[in-house]
């Protein structure tokens, strides 16, 4: 929150904020300072996260404002956060959501690692593990494998998107059409139950659709801040049964699309 609308709103009158005057206050708030945080308007404006994003799906639809991973920004700013600007979000709840996404790997499994933060953390808990074949687009995924001796390393190389920290293109899906996979592991930048899932590029999404054709399943792990999320215009749609894996604070209205989806399971962690 910047300094002016610190002074703007002391703590007694936080308290007495009624949720619309909550919600102007917050528009502002994204105009003055171009991006918020969703744990940070929480503790400032002494409410839930739940009911900051409540809020924030609120402004969205009104088109005041425009969601990011865990806060907003304003509705004309279309800049897509670099890797670095996202590993410093929900990282409680992605390393929660890559520990479970570890713990459904057996001994023997070959899988594939989408690239992004959470996959990230999905890699660093296989890091002890042996027996394993990885196949990944991701350089977080590469980083934290690069020195695990048991596990079989395959890289699909192409083209590295440098926002993303990812390669993508015709070189990484040719490697990719080559191989086969137990398990398909894959972030998102947004996820629709409709649609499916939400990236910047088509590149990026062309290279989804195609991981999960190549895995007996699959796997969207994405942190409740994503749910519902459309940031950009580029989609990858979930056509075959699929497990959505998100965090424990991800609301009931949230999660209701995907629960009435056919094949699809959802998981809370």
């Amino acid at each position: 929150m910047g300094a002016a609308m610190r002074q703007e709103v002391g703590a007694e009158e936080r308290r007495r904020l009624r949720a619309g005057d909550r919600r102007e206050l917050i528009a502002r708030m994204i105009q003055t300072d171009g991006t918020v945080v969703v744990e940070e308007l929480a503790r400032s404006l002494e409410v839930t996260p739940s009911t900051i994003r409540r809020d924030l799906a609120l402004l969205t639809e009104q088109g005041a404002i425009a969601r990011t991973y865990g806060g907003a920004m304003s509705a004309g700013h279309t800049a897509e956060p670099t890797l670095g600007q996202r590993s410093g979000l929900a990282v409680a709840e992605k390393d929660r959501i890559g520990r479970w996404a570890a713990a459904r790997i057996g001994p023997g499994d070959t899988v594939i690692l989408d690239a992004g933060t959470t996959t990230g953390r999905l890699a660093h808990h296989l890091r002890a593990r042996v027996d394993l074949t990885v196949i990944t687009c991701g350089l977080t995924a590469l980083r934290e494998l690069a020195e695990a001796d048991g596990i079989e390393l395959i890289t699909l190389a192409g083209t590295l998107r440098h926002v993303s920290q990812g390669f993508v293109g015709p070189l990484a899906e040719l490697t990719l059409s080559r191989l086969t996979a137990d398990k398909v592991f894959l972030g998102a930048d947004g996820l629709d139950a409709r649609l499916g899932i939400c990236e910047a590029s088509l590149q990026q999404t062309s290279l989804k659709e195609m991981m999960a054709d190549r895995g007996k399943e699959v796997y969207v792990l994405a942190d409740s801040s994503k749910l519902g999320q459309s940031p950009f215009t580029a989609w990858a749609p979930l056509d075959r049964p699929w497990t959505l894996v998100t965090d424990s604070g991800a609301t009931d209205d949230q999660l209701g699309p995907f629960r009435a989806l056919p094949d699809t399971e959802v998981i809370t962690v």
